[in-house]
């Protein structure tokens, strides 16, 4: 009997409460909003080949040195994948261990534990992404196949990593008794942090909205890691040293030598003065404010804090910090001991935040300076002029809506002793839905089109609507586009992604779920991985698991292969019988000597042919197994009929000595321990007695001739044929 599989067994059906279909949602985020419970769930030819290059320009237009580890970071097209290489390289072979691994993964957790599941696949490709960059670090090109993996590799980690944030959230929301919210619905109150909290507590929309920020800071700050340590600057501690010497230089000679230079060294002074620093510091600015961005767009306000003052911008990282919302710990009462407790956050925050928006709008400023502030006030219109790739404008789009979302509920909420600073208009939140989000960033421009069609960020999208059945629908359309082939890690987290939504109980447009599965099989079957067919075939309904491991059987023809497949089906619970069945069954379709008979056919090759040794060869996968001795010798007379009819004595001999000389003696035991006094079935007791014929047939066609003269007619085809 099949067994259940543990994907097939829900943890709990949580599909009428979350859905299986794409709804409207008001996805939004906050700048720098870290709650607890979020931080707990942290092309064409020329632009392929480009990507090969070890100088590239960066985001802002400049040149840059690309290390191997660093190639990962860069968005390579899907197309990319019809241009690689058939040279199998060691890296790429070394990243098929993944199979195994995720089997291993599979079967070692039990179905109530779907999120560490979910979390060692996410380890797994991370282990090896990892190796992978190792063994490239040292090469001096690296093949486009391995570049291809590498890129693979890690949108499949980071998918894996916001499936597990956002669906655990949404699972968790759906067992909370909603009644247990109900009296903390909303918080009002002087603490701007506490209503934000409740606003997190209460709406799973904006707490899950907030959850995608996090993510895609957690996907930036992977990247930034690689080059982090390898910025310079051509002063350290020093703001504008260059600019600073020049002066000085000037004070001693008593006259400016350079009257372009600015001759106050204050934190406006440039715009003030309308003039300019030192070269070097110009430049030194530049990547100082770059860094500085990409340090926010990775979630590292305080790494950007510190790293401003590093550079002697103390005034700057003290900009950073009036983000933080307010709270007096104090407003509570005093503890006993009489000490006050210090007070959070910024007391003045939407003046700060006013100044934020109006230097974001400031056109003298560095473009990555505007984004700076922009990120901090909710500006998008500014904030996406230094966007680049998908995830950033993703990024910039989720962050401000949150922003104001927050925004919106702490100031309804919040008990204030003073009069707020307007919001521009622009400011004020807008109703967006997670699909608009997605709608306004494939029409900005064909890049960004051409971005949201890569197979990883339509999934990425699917996951972070809900949208289960449009998911499903993107796999369908996938599998069929005969002129796409698929690469084989994407086909193996489709078929995972799978069975991990099965197990939460949801639709999964059963169709295309079971040709996501079946196209799995045949990828592992074409790879040869002889151990793991089994388990992802008893994924599919007893029919087609049977079709499709009968059709892996085929290629097995080692006696003792084939018994370790039959007993890995035998612990898969595939019905092996069946399965055993139908490689015989096909094998015999396969043979295009079918029954001819002697007299429409004068000359007939009676030499046994390749597809006959085929034949007589399947019929080992029926003699294994006792309980399959009676299918064995069904068989085993078909194909007898048709040898014999086409004059092949040898080859039906050769067949018949396949067969163990006790089958029948175990057929009639088996069946009398099963059903005692009853006869054996009519067409088992037919088959067996046929066996017997041919056996005789066949001995005394082997006779020499002065022995079985006129004791059986030499052609049994009148026999066989009443």
């Amino acid at each position: 009997m099949m067994t259940k599989c543990v994907a097939d067994s829900p943890l709990f059906d949580i599909s009428d409460i979350i859905g299986s279909s794409g709804r409207p949602s008001r996805l939004t985020e906050t700048p720098f909003l870290r709650t607890p419970l979020a931080r707990a769930n942290e092309t064409t030819q020329d632009e392929w080949l480009s990507k090969l290059e070890f100088f590239t320009p960066d985001k802002s237009g400049h040149p840059q040195d690309v290390s191997t580890s660093q190639i990962i970071s860069e968005n390579i097209p899907p197309s990319s994948f019809m241009l690689l290489d058939d040279d199998d390289e060691d890296e790429v072979a070394a990243s098929k261990s993944l199979y195994v691994e995720f089997l291993e993964i599979l079967r070692k957790h039990p179905s109530s534990e779907v999120f560490e599941l979910i979390e060692e696949y996410e380890a797994v490709c991370s282990k090896q992404l990892e190796i992978l960059k190792k063994r490239t670090a040292m090469s001096v090109r690296i093949q486009k196949k391995t570049m291809s993996v590498l890129w693979l590799l890690n949108q499949e980690m980071i998918t894996w990593r916001l499936i597990r944030s956002l669906y655990s959230d949404r699972v968790q929301s759906a067992l909370e008794d909603e009644n247990a919210l109900a009296v903390d619905e909303f918080v009002s109150g002087p603490s701007e942090k506490r209503v934000m909290e409740a606003l997190f507590r209460r709406d799973a929309i904006t707490r899950q909205s907030q959850l995608v920020v996090d993510w895609l800071e957690s996907v930036a700050k992977n990247e930034i890691d690689n080059y982090l340590g390898k910025i310079r600057y051509s002063c350290d501690s020093v703001c504008w040293e260059n600019t600073l010497h020049l002066l000085n230089q000037s004070k001693s000679f008593g006259s400016f030598l350079n009257t372009r230079i600015v001759t106050e060294l204050d934190p406006d002074a440039p715009i003030r003065q309308k003039l300019h620093l030192a070269e070097q510091d110009r430049e030194d600015e530049a990547n100082l404010l770059k860094h500085t961005f990409d340090l926010i767009r990775a979630g590292m306000v305080d790494e950007a804090q510190r790293h401003c003052k590093h550079c002697g911008q103390a005034w700057r990282a003290a900009t950073l910090e009036g983000w933080r919302l307010y709270h007096d710990p104090n407003y509570d009462g005093v503890p006993s001991s009489g000490e006050l407790q210090p007070i959070e956050g910024n007391f003045y925050r939407d003046v700060w935040k006013r100044c934020c928006w109006r230097m974001a709008e400031e056109e003298q400023f560095n473009r990555y300076e505007r984004a700076i502030y922009a990120t901090l006030s909710g500006n998008l219109k500014q904030l996406l002029l230094a966007c680049v790739s998908w995830e950033d404008h993703l990024w910039a789009y989720f962050r401000v809506m949150v922003d104001g979302l927050v925004e919106q509920e702490v100031r309804s909420l919040t008990i204030r002793t003073r009069e707020l600073e307007d919001l521009p208009q622009e400011m004020t939140p807008i109703e967006l839905t997670a699909e608009k989000i997605f709608e306004e960033i494939q029409a900005t421009n064909l890049a960004l089109l051409k971005e949201s069609k890569e197979h990883f960020h339509v999934l990425q999208k699917h996951v972070i609507l809900g949208d289960v059945d449009g998911l499903m629908q993107e796999f369908g359309t996938w599998l069929t586009q005969s002129e796409v082939v698929l690469p084989s890690h994407l086909l193996r987290c489709m078929a995972h992604m799978v069975l991990f939504l099965r197990s939460l109980g949801l639709e999964t447009k059963e169709n295309i779920s079971l040709e996501v599965i079946k196209a799995y099989v045949e990828l592992l079957v074409r790879e040869k991985h002889t151990g793991l067919v089994a388990f992802y075939a008893r994924h599919l309904p007893p029919e087609h698991a049977a079709v499709a491991y009968a059709a892996f059987l085929e290629g097995i023809t080692e006696t003792e292969e084939r018994k370790l497949c039959l007993q890995l089906a035998e612990q898969a619970g595939l019905d092996v019988m069946a399965v055993t069945k139908l490689v015989v069954e096909n094998i015999r379709r396969a043979d295009p000597v079918g029954f001819v008979h002697h007299d429409s056919s004068p000359i007939l090759n009676s030499a046994t042919s390749v597809d006959d040794l085929s034949m007589i060869d399947a019929i080992e996968w029926l003699i294994f197994e006792p309980n399959h001795r009676a299918e064995a010798i069904k068989q085993s007379n078909a194909i007898m009929r048709a040898l014999l009819a086409s004059k092949k004595h040898e080859a039906a001999k050769a067949l018949f000595e396949r067969i163990p000389g006790d089958s029948i003696d175990v057929i009639h035991r088996l069946w009398e321990e099963q059903s005692m006094e009853v006869p054996l079935p009519q067409e088992t007791d037919r088959a067996i007695r046929e066996h017997l014929c041919i056996h005789t047939y066949l001995v005394t066609r082997f006779l020499p001739p002065e022995l079985s003269s006129g004791m059986f007619p030499r052609d049994l085809t009148s026999l066989l044929t009443r």
